[in-house]
């Protein structure tokens, strides 16, 4: 069996490496941490950067294929490495497109699908002119809310981010939506059911997931065809979380676009036929794409570190969580627990959605991750 490299060591590709190697593929893992979530599992683990051109080149020469589980990685290397015949994927040109969100933004409004109105933020750009509200992002390297600011009104100018940025348009929000589109080696292309989104507002991280979404067929044939059409433009193999903002009159807007297994598609694992995780595997080793048909309504949250707490991890509340029936807990590995990070999640699956729901709240609840 082919040899698959994981650029990228955190719990995406820890889940990632576990699908593969229940389909019986080597995993190499690359990561600067020693004994990351991904290299506990993976077959071995190169101890580098993915933005230091010669680790890159190690794990790209060792193994049949490789691909990430992060974005903010050196393409310019991975490119001239493609270019030598290597295979990765998603291509590393398409990564230098999605993982600057003024290039991705441009990319989607090129195919004349809808996202929020934005412009790039020169010297002499003009905040009041764009009009507030709006939404400042740095161009690259943000995630879970960081590299994002909202600016209700000139007050906030202070508060500005530093570095290369855009402003777009505050969306009249009525609720986040995301959908999980995996694209094959021959283009064939199958999306996932829309996954409604909520967030902490603490943390601005993916808080629940609830799968149906609670919306009405129109709306889901519309989140679904763009999120369809968005990856059709940018191109690429593998699996792509496409994250969308509906506003107050029903219209669907493209958010942002993740080239890789994403947060808010941890739900497959226990809900779908083919896990988002398989069904990247299968994309990047040129295999048959697996079905997307969910087959039970399912909730999942983000297991966060209570804030407070810093040090060795520990689960308060395991005990009384697990008799509840349809509970699957999945934790990362991570050694050290602090406030608001991502140490695991929850699915709950149930016969109707309403029960998911009510279960779920109530593990939330009751289990916790805290420090010795």
């Amino acid at each position: 069996m082919k040899t698959i490299g994981i650029i990228g060591g955190g719990q995406l590709g820890r889940m990632m490496t576990q699908a593969a190697k229940k389909m019986g593929f080597h995993v190499i893992v690359l990561d600067p941490g020693e004994n990351s979530p991904a290299g506990q599992v993976a077959d071995s683990q190169i101890l580098g950067s993915w933005n230091d051109s010669e680790s890159l080149k190690k794990i790209v020469e060792a193994c049949d294929v490789c691909t990430y589980d992060l974005e903010h990685v050196d393409t310019s290397a991975l490119i001239e490495l493609s270019d030598q015949g290597h295979e990765i994927h998603p291509d590393p040109r398409v990564l230098s497109v999605i993982q600057d969100k003024l290039l991705q933004k441009q990319c989607i409004e090129e195919a004349g699908l809808s996202t929020p109105a934005f412009i790039e933020l020169t010297e002499d750009a003009d905040f009041a002119k764009f009009g507030f509200p709006l939404v400042q992002k740095t161009r690259k390297g943000g995630y879970d809310g960081k590299g994002v600011l909202v600016m209700k009104d000139e007050s906030a100018l202070v508060e500005k981010l530093p570095g290369e940025c855009m402003l777009e348009k505050m969306v009249d929000l009525e609720m986040e939506l995301g959908v999980m589109v995996a694209r094959g080696i021959d283009g064939e292309l199958v999306s996932y059911p829309v996954t409604e989104m909520t967030f902490d507002d603490r943390s601005n991280i993916l808080d629940l997931c609830i799968v149906p979404a609670r919306i009405s067929a129109d709306l889901e044939v519309k989140a679904r065809t763009l999120a369809e059409k968005t990856i059709e433009a940018l191109g690429g193999v593998g699996i792509y979380g496409v994250e969308m903002f509906v506003d107050k009159q029903g219209e669907v807007f493209v958010n942002e676009v993740a080239p890789r297994p994403h947060n808010s598609g941890h739900y497959t694992i226990e809900a779908c036929v083919t896990s988002q995780y398989e069904q990247h595997i299968r994309a990047v080793a040129g295999l048959p794409l697996g079905s997307p048909e969910q087959m039970r309504p399912c909730v999942m949250y983000n297991l966060l570190g209570e804030p407070g707490h810093t040090g060795e991890p520990v689960l308060d509340g395991l005990e009384v969580c697990l008799h509840i029936p349809g509970v699957s807990l999945h934790m990362y590995g991570k050694a050290e627990t602090r406030g608001f990070r991502k140490m695991g999640h929850v699915t709950v699956t149930s016969e109707n959605l309403d029960e998911a729901l009510e279960k779920a709240l109530i593990v939330k609840k009751n289990l916790k991750v805290i420090s010795e």
